[in-house]
């Protein structure tokens, strides 16, 4: 990740999310089952893709700029044999979209290499690059630094598993890691176990295939593996051909867990389950909670698609307003949120969307969506809403208004790209050009997931459950109130 600050103290890079994969399959196509998984995590990164796939005497890496499809054809897949893999897709943003970028990251140590894919940012990574020589501008990712730090506790070690446990406690952030040496597997959530990792299992309990780690839970379901918990928080799994094994790692403190409560919001695909919730039906119980808490006389409740439609089906179901569809996704369209600059998003929402002219006009809407960053999305549809017929437009938000950056893996703009750091809401709602803009309570929030584990919520509330390595305080304020915002200066991640 990347958060570099300019002279005036502007936030200059913006983070990544990214989703892993590991499979170990003696007996299974390992590299298209990788590719598979990918594909399923292909809504966290449109960047890169790459994989490492081992047959016991080399590791080969595949990476490269793109798509999962574009990067890895029948083919390349043709070419890469063997009994375990991993894989990784980026989502990265202007400033460090590069090949350097691309994962999994190799390095030639113990017997034939080992290979690492990263999900989260490192809050402490200028200092771990300096622990091991490295110069500031000579790091494309912290997960660079990671691999020089495994590198440098090998000739004591010459294990993997024993030099992540001397590694892993002197990290400092959130990672999710799937790593592999020439013979095992390994998936590393850290204490906070602020990124999502789950285990699966390939064939019956009795006599599996083989074992599967993912990002999310559809990753494991496309290749057919059955779901067997997740990765706990803090926890190290080590993967061989006895099967899975949970190591002790060294951590030099006890943490409560705290997952990013935006991959409820927004990241996870809605058929995932975190914490034992499928993500669709808490963003339908939100958009319930909203209604309750923000209602609206309209004619129709409607979502931006995709990630507004379950809240706008439960607002709708809620306030007793029909739901209909007020516009039409082009699916060929990725994300615009990970698009990498201003324009680009703002292009994106103009090829990806396109209003149903005769179910909007003369109506007064309810249009739900998930989260406003820099309300690029939003004064978009409302502006072609408006064009269309619309007579209201009464914009509702399943999440609090996002006002701090993230510092633990996800895509955050600098305080002044923030619509809501320096505007009230009804400030936004003109900017935005709505009737009217009402944002979920962060306690109501909470309560349409009803999990018992805890959660990040720093990009709405500024409660950063670690330190952040604080470059500078710059002065923000928050609708009419004042208030302070530290920029940070880290080095770049995934």
């Amino acid at each position: 990740m990347t958060v570099l600050c300019d002279n005036e103290g502007r936030v200059d890079g913006v983070k990544e999310a990214c989703g892993v994969f590991g499979v170990f399959a003696p007996d299974l196509p390992v590299a298209n089952l990788t590719f598979d998984g990918l594909f399923a995590l292909q809504h966290r990164g449109q960047e890169s893709a790459g994989m490492a796939v081992s047959d016991g005497d080399t590791v080969t890496v595949v990476k490269d700029m793109g798509l999962v499809a574009t990067v890895f054809d029948e083919r390349t897949l043709s070419g890469l044999q063997g009994h375990l893999a991993i894989g990784h897709t980026r989502y990265s943003t202007h400033g460090a979209s590069d090949w350097a970028g691309a994962q999994p990251v190799y390095r030639p140590a113990g017997r034939a290499g080992f290979a690492l894919a990263h999900n989260g940012n490192l809050t402490n990574t200028a200092a771990l690059a300096e622990k091991v020589g490295m110069l500031p501008g000579s790091v494309a990712t912290d997960s660079d630094v990671v691999a020089e730090l495994l590198m440098h506790a090998f000739p004591e070690t010459e294990d993997l598993s024993t030099a992540l446990q001397a590694v892993l406690p002197i990290l400092e952030g959130a990672f999710s890691f799937v790593l592999m040496s020439s013979e095992r597997l390994f998936g590393v959530r850290d204490p906070f176990g602020f990124r999502p990792l789950c285990l699966g299992r390939l064939g019956p309990a009795e006599a599996p295939d083989g074992w599967v780690l993912a990002s999310e839970t559809p990753a494991l379901n496309v290749i057919g593996a059955t779901f067997v918990r997740e990765v706990a928080p803090g926890e190290m799994v080590v993967i061989d051909a006895a099967g899975p094994t949970s190591l002790d790692v060294p951590w030099l403190r006890e943490v409560e867990p705290r997952l990013c409560i935006f991959e409820f919001a927004y990241i996870a695909r809605p058929d995932s389950r975190l914490y034992g919730r499928e993500v669709h039906e808490t963003r339908c119980r939100m958009g319930e909670l909203l209604a309750a808490q923000a209602p609206a006389e309209a004619d129709m409740v409607m979502g931006v698609p995709e990630s507004g439609v379950p809240a706008a089906e439960g607002f709708a179901r809620a306030s007793g307003i029909p739901y209909g569809q007020g516009l039409v996704k082009n699916r060929y369209i990725g994300r615009s949120f990970i698009a990498p600059d201003q324009k680009e998003r703002a292009d994106a929402v103009r090829r990806k969307l396109n209003p149903l002219r005769d179910a909007v006009t003369g109506k007064r809407l309810v249009v739900v969506d998930d989260s406003i960053v820099r309300g690029t999305t939003q004064r978009s549809v409302i502006k072609m809403l408006r064009e269309a017929g619309a007579s209201e437009v009464h914009l509702r938000i399943s999440s609090p208004p996002w006002r701090w950056p993230c510092f633990y893996g996800i895509d955050t703009p600098s305080h002044d790209e923030l619509l809501a750091t320096d505007h009230s809401v009804e400030e936004m709602a003109r900017v935005l050009g709505a009737d009217s803009l009402a944002y979920i309570s962060i306690e109501n929030l909470k309560a349409a997931i009803g999990a018992d584990g805890g959660f990040c919520d720093a990009c709405f509330t500024g409660d950063y459950p670690t330190p952040t390595p604080a470059a500078r305080t710059v002065p923000v304020t928050v609708g009419r109130a004042p208030a302070t915002m530290a920029h940070q200066g880290a080095l770049p991640g995934v």
